[in-house]
């Protein structure tokens, strides 16, 4: 295993940069990178830090800083010091400006002014905690996207991702032997996904649960036979309504939020491909 230090600076919450670094260095198997995060820096003050920082643990430099001065100095620093120094935005932004013929701001934290999409996103935020796990069924029909799954399909944390990105997400869980809630028959207006999962390795994953929990592995939970029939009743479930079906065996959370965002771009606008992919299952 090859270790190297990965310092990411930015002057707002760091998320960006973390998430491209973490994307390009998935790439290489076989390495670790020691990880120094400098976030919110935005004075001179807090940059020296950051370049004392480097000096004690040389490595490859990426940032997120749009003061010019700042930059600059960082910059010169990393080539004293004979060390990769790269801005990740900055081919993105000149496109962007080439484009639009437009100038950038050059504003710390842009993104996350506390604007109407901002507080639409604390709204969501709201309502998946809300509407978790078969909560507050009687509006069920605000939702734009309503999960349906067995238990550790991943619905909570799947709506909470949603959430995040201004999407309204709701769960049910699917019991085998308990109705549905009566407003899950009668909405019209939300996305309903159900979400499936190989019977072995949700076996495992419930295993684990149990565990963690201190609680008997003897039960219907985890048996083998009870959970096959279970995803299989959810499975006939889903395609008597003709809801998309998403196997998240082999997905992250990401991926499957991706993907459902996806179904609810088609849907909302009504291509042909929505009605495809809705009455069928995505690819696993």
């Amino acid at each position: 295993m090859k270790q190297f230090h990965l310092h990411l600076v930015s002057d707002a919450t760091g998320e960006t940069i973390n998430s491209v670094a973490r994307a390009c260095v998935a790439q290489f198997d076989q390495v670790q990178p020691i990880e120094h995060f400098w976030n919110l820096v935005r004075t001179t003050r807090q940059l020296e830090m950051v370049i004392e920082g480097i000096k004690d643990n040389p490595g490859l430099v990426m940032f997120t800083l749009v003061d010019e001065k700042l930059r600059r100095r960082l910059q010169e620093t990393c080539r004293e010091l004979q060390v990769p120094c790269i801005p990740v935005l900055d081919p993105l932004i000149n496109a962007l400006a080439a484009y639009l013929g437009l100038e950038s701001q050059s504003q710390p934290g842009r993104q996350h002014m506390l604007d109407a999409e901002y507080f639409g996103r604390m709204d969501a935020m709201d309502f998946a905690l809300a509407h978790d796990d078969g909560q507050s069924t009687w509006d069920l029909h605000e939702a734009d996207v309503i999960l349906m799954g067995v238990s550790r399909t991943s619905k909570t944390p799947t709506c909470i991702y949603l959430a995040n990105r201004g999407i309204k997400a709701a769960n049910v869980p699917f019991v085998p032997g308990c109705p549905l809630p009566p407003e899950l028959e009668q909405i019209t207006r939300p996305l309903v996904v159900g979400l499936t999962k190989d019977p072995d390795r949700l076996i495992q994953i419930r295993r684990n649960r149990l565990k963690l929990l201190n609680q008997t592995q003897d039960t219907n939970y985890v048996d083998p036979e009870v959970v096959r029939q279970e995803v299989a009743e959810a499975r006939r479930l889903y395609s008597r309504h003709n809801w998309a079906v998403i196997d998240v065996t082999r997905r992250s959370i990401e991926e499957t939020a991706a993907e459902i965002m996806m179904l609810l771009a088609r849907r909302q606008a009504g291509s042909p491909a929505a009605r495809a992919a809705l009455s069928g299952e995505t690819s696993s």
